[in-house]
């Protein structure tokens, strides 16, 4: 899981299609199921290092990518 820091964004929107799984939205348009995660999104992005180098996505990446409620399973 990746988080955007809400107070570092600019809103270019540049990261929207680059994510494999579509889950980058503007705020405006940020279905109503994802809401909650404003808060994480804010929360965790205070609490974890920026990403300043390109990674390979993790070997398990396309398991996970049609997988839901993957919150249940996050370590903070």
């Amino acid at each position: 899981m990746l988080v955007i820091h809400p107070e570092e964004c600019i809103d270019c929107g540049l990261c929207e299609p680059e994510c494999p799984v579509n889950a980058i939205f503007a705020e405006d348009d940020l279905p109503e199921k994802y809401k909650s995660f404003l808060l994480l999104n804010d929360r965790l992005a205070k609490k974890w290092p920026n990403i300043i180098t390109r990674k390979d996505a993790p070997a398990d990446a396309d398991d996970w990518k049609e997988q839901e409620d993957k919150l249940q399973y996050l370590e903070e």
